[in-house]
């Protein structure tokens, strides 16, 4: 495990190299000056644009010059907003928490939906009910997510009335941060209403969370499936089959549980999906996360949070992969032996 480890800490710091060397880059080619790009001081004077020059070795060679950009991200300073005049890493500290808060829900409701069904269709295999499923998934997976979102705020928002269409509470709930996670601020919080304000807040997420979680769900229902079938057709399953195990023993004792660990394999790879589709569904819900932020400063042409946004998404998502493969070859220690990442 040990090596495991440090394989996927090299891994991770050549990937933060490059996405850290892409950053710097975009700086030079946006219109402008590079060294305003990259720290956002577009009201400064000429004497102080002298001094932040000097700051960022900006008369060195670039090799000096993206060493001088490491230092300051080490340092935590990714530079001024050139919209709000706020710092980045305040910007994205601000934002990044209803980025994750979303992308877990939806990432737990694509994984508690897709995998049973998954199984169901593999454990139907051949027959009308994996027809069925598979179909639905296919359905579900070409739906654009911009026309699902507002298919689902005009039916549960507009017709039916049973959800809210915008925002992570109602405004009557004043909730103070402390995590920036807003249940976990809310079970902090002494508000005599808190329990009306987290049921509040679960209401406001459910609608965005499911337009998110469809795609990565129908996923997770062709993996589940792939992977249960593979199961079922192994040497092992055969043999518990002879020595008289009943078909729901053989399922729910053995072939769920190492069906799972080729699943859990995947869920990496989905999160990335699931946090580009929710970069679009923020924009839709007015969801406060980083990815309705990043987007609204591509409008603005706000560069130096352009990069900022990229580098901490890029981060985020990459952290979470590592994660995932922690857990992967903790359930399988076959994993541990691969000597490249993916």
């Amino acid at each position: 495990m040990l090596i495991f480890t440090l394989r996927r800490l090299n891994l991770f710091f050549f990937t933060m190299l490059v996405l850290t060397l892409l950053t710097f880059s975009l700086s030079f080619f946006f219109p402008g000056e590079q060294i305003i790009n990259v720290t956002g001081q577009i009201d400064a004077t000429p004497e102080q644009i002298a001094l932040i020059a000097l700051d960022y070795n900006k008369h060195e060679s670039l090799i000096m010059q993206y060493w001088s950009y490491l230092v300051h991200l080490f340092n935590g300073d990714l530079g001024v907003s050139m919209a709000s005049r706020i710092p980045i890493m305040d910007e994205m500290m601000s934002h990044l928490p209803a980025t994750i808060e979303l992308t877990t829900v939806a990432l737990i409701i694509a994984m508690v939906v897709g995998i049973p069904i998954g199984f169901i269709a593999a454990i139907r295999h051949r027959k009308k009910t994996d027809d069925i499923i598979l179909a639905v998934s296919m359905v579900g997976y070409s739906i654009p997510i911009f026309w699902l979102a507002l298919l689902a705020i005009l039916i549960f928002s507009i017709q039916l009335a049973w959800l809210p269409s915008a925002g992570q509470i109602s405004l009557v709930y004043e909730i103070e941060q402390v995590t920036g996670i807003l249940f976990f601020d809310i079970l902090l919080s002494d508000n005599p209403y808190k329990w009306q304000a987290f049921q509040n807040a679960s209401v406001h997420i459910l609608l965005p969370a499911c337009v998110v979680a469809l795609a990565p769900a129908t996923v997770f229902v062709r993996l589940a499936r792939t992977s249960m079938l593979t199961v079922l057709d192994s040497h092992y399953i055969k043999a518990a089959m002879a020595k008289g195990l009943t078909f729901q023993q053989l399922i729910f004792r053995h072939a769920i549980k190492n069906a799972m660990v080729n699943v859990i394999r995947d869920v990496g790879l989905q999160f990335a999906n699931l946090v580009t589709l929710a970069m679009v569904t923020e924009v839709i819900f007015n969801w406060p996360g980083i990815g309705n932020w990043l987007i609204q400063s591509i409008y603005q042409r706000d560069y130096t949070a352009i990069q900022g946004g990229l580098l901490a998404l890029s981060s985020f998502i990459f952290i979470v992969h590592i994660f995932t493969d922690f857990i992967y070859a903790s359930l399988n220690p076959l994993a541990r032996g691969i000597k490249y990442g993916s």
